[in-house]
């Protein structure tokens, strides 16, 4: 499978939200997503209901389905208005937006530094 990096550099397989959003078993992804919601209370201090979970393409989706933290997300939306690939494109990299990002996500730090490197 093709990793699809998202315009701040997460992998989008790699999100519960996403893997739950594919999951064919309803058991299955009922409880995937309870451990969302779980995890973002604990992580993140959001409060969310499980019906809050909805199902999401990858913020790189043109006509596809959301999870609205990706719906209203400040870098999603920045990039695509540059109509940028990722922000590893971009002229301001790493703006402070990303820079705060970067505090929770090395790891997408590292996978746009890795990109932007090789431009």
């Amino acid at each position: 499978m093709d990793e699809t990096i998202s315009y701040c550099g997460l992998v989008c397989q790699g999100c519960g939200i996403y893997l739950a959003t594919r999951e064919k078993d309803p058991d299955k992804q009922k409880k995937m997503r309870i451990e969302i919601v779980r995890m973002l209370k604990e992580e993140f201090s959001q409060e969310e209901k499980l019906e809050d979970i909805t199902d999401c393409d990858g913020c790189k989706t043109e006509n596809g389905r959301l999870f609205s933290g990706c719906k209203y997300c400040e870098i999603r939306k920045c990039a695509r208005q540059k109509r940028i690939e990722n922000c590893a494109h971009c002229n301001e990299y790493a703006c402070e937006r990303l820079d705060r990002f970067f505090t929770d996500y090395p790891e997408a730090k590292s996978r746009l530094d890795v990109i932007r490197s090789a431009l």
